[in-house]
């Protein structure tokens, strides 16, 4: 059912491909007052952390992997989260967001964890993606129902590149079940580990 998902998923993306605007200024709305202006801020800060996690848990995972046969798939599933780091620090810049304080320290937690699962083998890896794509992805769906309940006209061009990043994230999860995910011992209890730092990590990275 995963790999139908997987394939649908990917059929729709080729068939109309989501055209993100090239102009930084008209992804994110100027803030109306400084209610608005802490939201997008926090919105912004917390997705660049997670895509930057997301680059590192790669780079962990191809560190070990890279040689193997799972390896080209790794690198296809990291090239796609390269470009949602880009396209993020991009509009952090011309939004003047600082980023999370604590990028150091996903930067090496992210690396260790993707390494880590990695020595699991291909299935330890592809259980790691699942979990953290998974948890990405309801995340990003969580701030698009948050954005169209306020004003969906109003955030645009934000709610396309949110959509769009999130039917990424959901492609990496489905590539990892269709990769014997759930065959690694332990599977569940790894994958709710997992999740439960990625929730810790997503609450702290909007603040601080």
């Amino acid at each position: 059912m995963a790999a139908m998902h997987g394939a649908l998923r990917r059929c729709l993306k080729s068939a109309v491909p989501l055209q993100l605007s090239s102009r930084v200024y008209s992804i994110v709305p100027t803030s109306r007052d400084s209610e608005e202006k802490e939201m997008l801020d926090r919105i912004l800060r917390v997705d660049h952390a997670g895509e930057y996690g997301a680059n590192r848990i790669y780079a962990g995972q191809m560190a070990v992997l890279g040689r193997s046969s799972i390896g080209p798939q790794i690198q296809e599933m990291w090239d796609q989260e390269k470009e949602h780091l880009k396209k993020f620090n991009e509009i952090l810049a011309e939004n003047r967001v600082r980023p999370t304080a604590l990028l150091p320290l996903w930067n090496i937690a992210g690396f260790v964890l993707g390494a880590s699962t990695a020595l699991l083998g291909k299935e330890g890896a592809m259980a790691c993606t699942v979990a953290v794509e998974e948890s990405i992805s309801e995340h990003y769906n969580s701030q698009i129902r948050a954005l169209m309940e306020k004003d969906p006209e109003r955030y645009t061009e934000l709610l396309q590149v949110i959509k769009e990043f999130r039917d990424d994230e959901m492609e990496h999860h489905d590539t990892g079940l269709e990769h014997d995910a759930e065959k690694v011992p332990g599977y569940w209890l790894l994958k709710n580990a997992i999740q439960l730092g990625c929730k810790v990590a997503i609450s702290v990275s909007q603040r601080v």
